[in-house]
């Protein structure tokens, strides 16, 4: 029995990398499908991210009738990704774990059911959908979300987290016309340069802080090149009338801060 089922599930191997290599869209109908196998970066406590990490070889997994297995194509790492694996973070999967938040992978196989999801597809996985460092991954349709080709790979994988995080920070809490303006801080994180240019495309005026450090003038050019009206440093706003100051350089109707 042991030998039947060994031969079954290699006769299925072949079959899932025949249908990788296929343009036809060919889907899986035995439950015997199985993923390649994996590497993955886990972790088993909470620690610093080099002392309580490790790759492991992981072996293939079913793909169940309404699974898509994905081959992760990219995957960035997070100061948030970091954050959970030291434990600090409010949002933490339970151990052990596999890293990683956000990526773009390219669907390799799905299960009989699925319906809107083909080999070929690229895709991104739905928050939150924890341990995208691995080189496969196994899971419902209902995780995954296609998105075009024509993406830039490093902008597809790094789209869930911070682009997302500056777009409810415009629209969810006022509403900004064009015309309005924002003041920030941190504005040379990955969020704050989202803002810059998602601020730019509505047409909402953007002042930026920064903090006084080596490089900060090219730092204030790269900010104006996505689309920053003004960029002032820490020391340069050190005015009793700093209200005054920014709106006096706004010109506008509207004014708001985002920390």
């Amino acid at each position: 029995m042991a030998l039947i089922m060994m031969r079954s599930v290699a006769t299925t191997r072949r079959g899932f990398f025949k249908l990788k290599r296929s343009s036809s869209g060919i889907r899986a109908f035995s439950s015997l499908l199985t993923s390649p196998p994996s590497k993955a970066v886990v972790y088993e406590r909470h620690g610093p991210a080099d002392a309580v990490t490790r790759v492991i070889e992981m072996e293939g997994v079913e793909v169940k009738e309404k699974d898509v297995c994905v081959k992760m194509m990219a995957a960035p790492i997070n100061p948030s990704d970091i954050n959970r694996i030291e434990g600090v973070y409010p949002v933490r999967p339970p151990l052990p774990a596999i890293g990683g938040y956000e990526g773009v992978g390219e669907v390799l196989s799905v299960g009989s059911a699925v319906k809107h999801l083909s080999p070929g597809d690229w895709v991104i996985p739905s928050p939150p959908s924890s341990g995208t460092w691995q080189t496969y991954i196994v899971k419902e349709e209902s995780v995954w979300h296609k998105i075009s080709k024509d993406s830039p790979i490093e902008y597809a994988a790094t789209i869930t987290v911070n682009p997302l995080t500056a777009l409810r920070m415009l629209q969810d809490f006022v509403t900004l016309n064009s015309g309005d303006c924002i003041v920030q801080n941190g504005a040379t994180s990955i969020v704050g340069q989202c803002i810059i240019q998602l601020a730019r495309h509505r047409g909402i005026h953007s002042i930026n802080i920064i903090r006084d450090r080596v490089g900060s003038d090219e730092a204030k050019e790269m900010l104006k090149r996505l689309g920053a009206d003004e960029v002032f440093t820490e020391s340069q706003l050190e005015v009793k009338n700093i209200k005054g100051l920014l709106v006096s350089l706004s010109s506008i109707h509207s004014l708001w801060l985002i920390i």
